[in-house]
């Protein structure tokens, strides 16, 4: 008893030594925010005077949030100061929620804080960036005139839809570079009036034009070696093309291969005879496209030849399975109307749906279709084996339908799919 006594008032001591400490937090907390918010106003009061009211907006919201919090932030310290504040617990959570507003009130007003110093050093180096800007502008507008030079050296090779991009880039570069420099003005007409506020608005619209209109300029130039390359990609793509497409020629076809071989002797044919202004960019697309939808019907062809043709008696049997299962569940379901739940009738309707695309594919009946394609009888196998699944399905769906509505006794999983399967063999 007398160590449970010890250890009670150890407890009591170490509790009341942790509740000063957190009072003595919450007033260095409360004199710091004051103290950030003193100086923030006088920072912002210079601002004012360098940036203009506009800039400094966002920072005077901030402040006004700040003193906001801080209001609330003593006024919790008075209630842990008067005559009954309360349980200890309570007390303990004000403190605790001082702490954190007297912090947050320090973090945002820190961060307005450098974001004014950021747009103040911004603002003094004004004349040194505008000066940068123009520079750079001059720059770029010296290169217009190899930028024309190089267009006009195109023209006379290629064909003018392969220069309209380039065109248009070199007349995008003279309005860049326009509204850059009147930005530039801008910029120094509102300095000298003291609305310096918009001054780094308008500088960086102007920065801005300036590096579109430098990478329109490089796009120009380096569209000559593109083209090129893409000549010199078409020449060899025209050589491997020929060389494919004569060999195509001697294997067995498809319909898929014959498709791909027109599209390809199509994209040659079209190709310019020498001397020809022309667009290698497009001619390197079609022909790339043709040529590669060549090598994918060949490999399909080819895939396609080591594996055995399904006889036309499985497609027949495959069709007549389908038919038989179909049958069974329509009678099923037709004989007892009102029983059959929803799921059972969607996957009949979805089963004679397929049916019915079957034999629009066949174009006749079962029995005097003559399928003679290996992708066509694969396809008939494929269609038919999906009736007849979706087929069974409904019929058993159907069938566990009718043993629930009856309330009679449930068969074990798997007797109606023995059901099922017996059925459509008989």
């Amino acid at each position: 008893m007398a160590g449970f006594k010890v250890r009670r008032r150890r407890g009591a001591h170490e509790l009341e030594v942790h509740d000063a400490d957190l009072a003595k937090r919450a007033g260095v907390a409360l004199l710091a925010a004051d103290e950030r918010i003193r100086d923030t106003a006088d920072e912002l009061g210079f601002a004012e005077a360098e940036l203009g009211s506009e800039s400094t907006a966002t920072a005077s919201a901030a402040l006004v949030a700040a003193r906001r919090r801080l209001g609330d932030a003593f006024r919790l310290n008075r209630l842990n100061h008067d005559a009954t504040p309360g349980t200890a617990d309570e007390v303990r959570a004000r403190y605790v929620q001082i702490v954190e507003l007297c912090e947050s009130v320090v973090h945002d007003l820190d961060e307005q804080a450098s974001a004014l110093a950021d747009r103040i050093a911004l603002a003094r180096r004004a004349p040194e960036i505008i000066a940068g800007v123009r520079a750079d502008a001059e720059r770029l507008r010296a290169r217009l005139p190899h930028a024309r030079e190089t267009i006009e050296r195109l023209s006379a090779r290629y064909a003018r839809e392969a220069l309209v991009h380039v065109e248009a880039d070199a007349a995008g570069v003279e309005q860049l570079l326009g509204f850059a420099e009147h930005s530039l003005g801008v910029a120094e007409r509102r300095r000298a009036a003291g609305q310096r506020g918009q001054v780094d608005l308008a500088v960086e619209a102007s920065a801005q034009s300036v590096r579109r209109a430098e990478g329109l300029l490089d796009g120009v130039e380096a569209f000559e070696v593109e083209a090129l390359q893409a000549e010199a990609m078409l020449a060899a793509l025209v050589a491997q093309s020929r060389r494919d497409l004569a060999v195509a020629l001697e294997e067995p076809h498809s319909r898929g291969v014959a498709n791909a071989i027109a599209e390809l002797q199509a994209a040659l044919a079209a190709l310019p005879t020498a001397g020809v202004n022309t667009d290698p960019f497009a001619h390197l697309r079609r022909l790339g496209a043709a040529h590669a939808a060549l090598d994918v019907a060949v490999a399909a062809v080819r895939e396609r030849a080591t594996r055995p043709i399904p006889p036309v008696r499985h497609v027949h049997q495959a069709i007549e399975a389908a038919d038989r299962q179909l049958d069974v569940a329509r009678d099923t379901i037709a004989a007892h109307p009102g029983s059959i739940g929803a799921e059972a009738m969607a996957r009949l309707a979805e089963s004679e749906r397929i049916r019915i695309d079957l034999g629009h594919y066949l174009g006749s009946s079962a029995a005097t279709s003559r399928v003679t394609d290996h992708d066509d009888r694969e396809r008939v196998i494929a269609l038919a084996d999906r009736v007849a699944s979706l087929a069974k399905e409904s019929l058993l769906q159907a069938r566990r339908d009718l043993d629930a509505s009856r309330g009679g006794v449930q068969r074990r999983p798997g007797d109606w799919e023995h059901a099922a399967a017996a059925t459509a063999r008989s």
